[in-house]
């Protein structure tokens, strides 16, 4: 046996295994989950769940930046360094780069802000810098029941108004319901948006995750008007939605391009238990409610209780206990080398915020931080090698090298 070999195994006697995931090798522990299931699944393959543990080896600095933010819900980074925040309650703010407030920006359409509902996702145009256009989220209340809409305007030269507002698109049918309703929006690489939406919760309406002629539960590809992507996987099918993408998804908060890859990842609240981080491919169904390693709250099973079935992508990752991820994030710098390429996911009920390691498209480690702050992390954002999140608490924080 070389030596090479003794040292491995020394390791793996130790209780360590070792993981070279991008350009960082990094040592393997148990893993951070030691809470018991609430469904005894088992995975469809080896770590798929309860990866070996990993801890940052760089030194980090903590600060919080702004403690005065009223239920932001998502954050963007403006080309000046400062950010654009929504507020669940119906308006945005900008602050400049140290996290103070700015302006306030006004005049939004009214939204149903019970429940999850409210002002919720936000995100610039690619071409922002010239033509000052954004894109937001919004539960829209309805004559009977309520809706996801998606709007779209001009931020003004004040920086107190949107200008030339317009509502592109409606994710129907309205429910009454007002709970679960995704709203991520991501800007692909030829300027045409992935809009996530939740199938509204309810037990009369969730199947519709399955249904093509629906927009609830689905990942929809939309141009910057509003209308489907030329070309979709169910353009021409009948009874579909050519706007359609991908279905079978419960409640997607998360959405994010992966830089190094092109591909798109999302991130979905399972029922009790059985939250996902999946990679969305054009066509795909990814199973709700058909298949999932949750249970109803109740903790009976879900449908006939099923976790695989052909023709239905399985999870490239799951929780269970569920951590309720509300956002997903990608850091791509080498400021802090060990990370890049990693996943970061905003805990909501999990109050902590999880780094995955990635290594051709599986989670090799996972690693829990900002824990024992009591936050719901509910967006992120990485600018100039470091981490931003807002929570619910109303804090904005930094989260960078030492």
């Amino acid at each position: 046996m070389n030596l090479l070999t003794n040292k491995t195994l020394g390791l793996l006697l130790a209780g360590f295994t070792l993981n070279c995931a991008n350009i960082a090798c990094v040592s393997a522990q148990n893993p951070v989950e030691t809470n018991k299931p609430s469904a005894d699944y088992k995975p469809a393959f080896q770590g798929q769940t309860r990866i070996a543990g990993v801890k940052t080896k760089t030194p980090l600095s903590i600060a919080v930046l702004n403690e005065k933010l009223d239920r932001p819900w998502a954050i963007s980074v403006l080309p000046n360094g400062g950010f654009l925040i929504t507020q669940k309650g119906g308006n945005m703010v900008i602050l400049n780069a140290n996290g103070q407030l700015s302006k306030t920006i006004e005049g939004l359409p009214k939204v149903d802000d019970s429940g999850q509902g409210g002002l919720l996702d936000v995100t610039l145009d690619p071409n922002f810098a010239k033509n000052r256009i954004i894109y937001w989220a919004y539960s829209e209340p309805q004559d009977k029941g309520v809706l996801l809409a998606i709007a779209k305007g001009k931020l003004s030269t004040s920086e107190t108004s949107i200008e030339d507002q317009k509502v592109i698109y409606r994710a129907t049918p309205s429910y009454g319901g007002k709970l679960q309703y995704g709203s991520r929006i991501v800007f692909d690489k030829n300027g045409d948006m992935f809009v996530s939406t939740g199938e509204r919760s309810g037990g009369d309406i969730r199947i519709q995750a399955q249904y093509l002629n629906s927009s609830l539960g689905k990942i929809l590809h939309l141009t910057t008007d509003g209308k489907p992507v030329a070309n979709g996987p169910f353009a021409g099918k009948a009874d579909a939605r050519p706007e359609v993408y991908a279905l079978g998804l419960r409640n997607p908060d998360g959405l994010a391009i992966n830089p190094q890859t092109g591909d798109l990842w999302e991130a979905e609240f399972g029922p009790k238990g059985g939250d996902e981080v999946n990679i969305i491919k054009p066509g795909k169904n990814y199973g709700w409610p058909i298949i999932t390693y949750g249970t109803e709250y109740s903790g009976k099973k879900v449908g006939e209780g099923i976790q695989q079935k052909e023709g239905m992508e399985q999870p490239v990752y799951f929780w269970n206990p569920s951590i309720s991820p509300g956002c997903i994030a990608f850091y791509n710098s080498s400021s802090i080398p060990e990370w890049k390429g990693n996943l970061f996911v905003g805990a909501l009920g999990g109050s902590h915020i999880i780094r995955l390691v990635i290594k051709d498209n599986k989670i090799v480690g996972e690693e829990r931080l900002m824990e024992g702050k009591s936050e719901r992390f509910r967006d992120m954002v990485e600018k100039d090698g470091a981490m931003y999140t807002v929570t619910d608490g109303g804090k904005l924080y930094k989260i960078a090298k030492k």
